[in-house]
């Protein structure tokens, strides 16, 4: 079959190519010369047209695959909502039934020091668990600004068509993009984010229900990156070994210092109250240039990861 169509079209394109062979040459015919130049001026035409310094193979499969998107997206919007509504009813229900029908057993039966114990870390628990998740629900996650300012940006969203800075990503559950987005929480209203600063700390909460969750953030935290970002950095690391060179993260601290960082503990009495008691502190940074904190001594300078 291969050979019978190069058979066919190799006679064609030998009279094509003599055809435009004799365009350029000025004893041709006029009608010729400008068939030959029509042609050559549509096909310039053609690719001015379809031109994109951002297209390429991903681009394509987005705008194939851009329906579905913005099915799965109204869809998990309105999970969204049902979601919170569940995790508030959950929450309730488990506190009614603790009061209502462990606790009575707990009085008559454990001791004084192990009631102590009980009711003080059980109502502890409940106080982050309640405080994180509503202040989970009502921080804003923080977007770039669209006016101009002098901030330095590394790339532009072809959604938004605005600048971005550096560890800035696109929602497309919020339409907007998000600084130092890590991904959007379906226990979470569309209108938030799971805060970097917030958001584990109520993971952390109920960590028996959620321990790989837990987990695997707790991983992230101590690399300094973001579920994003782990992706981005990884591809980043093989094209650079690739070239026989080393990827290095560049708001990677250490793994103690980026727990202080994602904690915000600045000095030693944070730890209590900012870690222990319920602190609405902002994170580190305004969300748009990322120099390390004042108290990080070791810090080289490395591949930076957009």
């Amino acid at each position: 079959m291969r050979g019978q169509r190069s058979l066919l079209l190799g006679p064609a394109r030998l009279c094509l190519r003599l055809l435009l062979l004799l365009g350029y040459r000025r004893r041709c015919p006029p009608l010729l010369r400008g068939l030959v130049q029509r042609w050559r001026y549509g096909k310039v035409c053609l690719r001015s047209l379809l031109y994109n310094s951002f297209g390429g193979s991903d681009t394509a499969v987005d705008a194939a695959f851009e329906p579905i998107y913005w099915l799965v997206d109204n869809v998990i919007r309105w999970c969204g909502v049902v979601f919170v509504v569940l995790v508030i009813v959950l929450t309730s229900s488990i506190v009614a039934i603790a009061y209502l029908c462990v606790l009575p057993l707990i009085l008559r039966t454990y001791s004084v020091p192990r009631l102590c114990w009980h009711f003080f870390y059980s109502h502890w628990n409940l106080i982050l668990i309640v405080f994180h998740y509503y202040q989970a629900i009502t921080t804003p996650p923080g977007y770039p600004p669209q006016g101009r300012n002098d901030i330095a940006t590394v790339s532009i969203c072809k959604k938004c068509i605005y600048p971005k800075p550096a560890r800035t990503h696109h929602c497309s559950i919020c339409n907007r993009c998000v600084l130092k987005m890590d991904h959007h929480c379906h226990l979470l209203p569309p209108s938030s984010k799971l805060p970097t600063n917030l958001g584990p700390s109520f993971l952390s909460s109920v960590a028996l229900a959620l321990g790989a969750l837990t987990i695997w953030h707790a991983v992230l935290i101590s690399r300094g990156e973001t579920s994003i970002e782990r992706h981005i950095n990884k591809k980043e690391r093989r094209r650079l070994q690739a070239k026989g060179r080393v990827f290095r993260n560049h708001y990677n601290y250490g793994c103690l210092d980026n727990w202080k960082v994602f904690l915000g503990v600045d000095t030693g009495r944070h730890w209590l109250t900012r870690v222990l008691l319920p602190s609405s502190h902002l994170p580190h940074g305004n969300g748009m240039s990322w120099d390390p904190p004042p108290w990080v001594t070791a810090h080289s300078a490395s591949v930076m990861a957009v």
